[in-house]
């Protein structure tokens, strides 16, 4: 599902991260509500895309390849700020969701609730 021509960080974001090439947690989160919506994971040129294009971009570890978000479902997110954690090795992307986050057609990736021992 790549689009156009790859793009690169910039050596600025290079430097924050922790380790450049791994694959690193992008959380993505509704801007208005802050609801968590899914864990994807991003590599150098995910992140470059997404920087770029201000669609959340990730990789597919199944498929081994870039996919934008909703490109085949219509469920975009526009990304308006992306946060890196205090560890370099997480993303925080403030997205506007349109439609269903999460492949299973839900709001979000978090409905299967795991209860606690009492």
């Amino acid at each position: 599902m790549q689009q156009g021509a790859p793009h690169e960080l910039d050596k600025s974001v290079l430097a924050v991260l922790k380790n450049p090439s791994d694959l690193i947690a992008a959380i993505a989160q509704d801007s208005t509500t802050h609801e968590v919506l899914m864990l994807a994971w991003m590599n150098q040129e995910a992140l470059a895309q997404t920087i770029a294009t201000g669609q959340a971009t990730y990789w597919s570890r199944s498929r081994n390849e870039l996919w934008i978000k909703g490109a085949t479902s219509g469920h975009t997110q526009k990304v308006l700020a992306i946060s890196l954690d205090c560890d370099g090795d997480a993303l925080l992307l403030q997205v506007e969701q349109v439609g269903a986050a999460c492949h299973t057609g839900s709001r979000n990736c978090f409905h299967n609730e795991i209860s606690l021992a009492k």
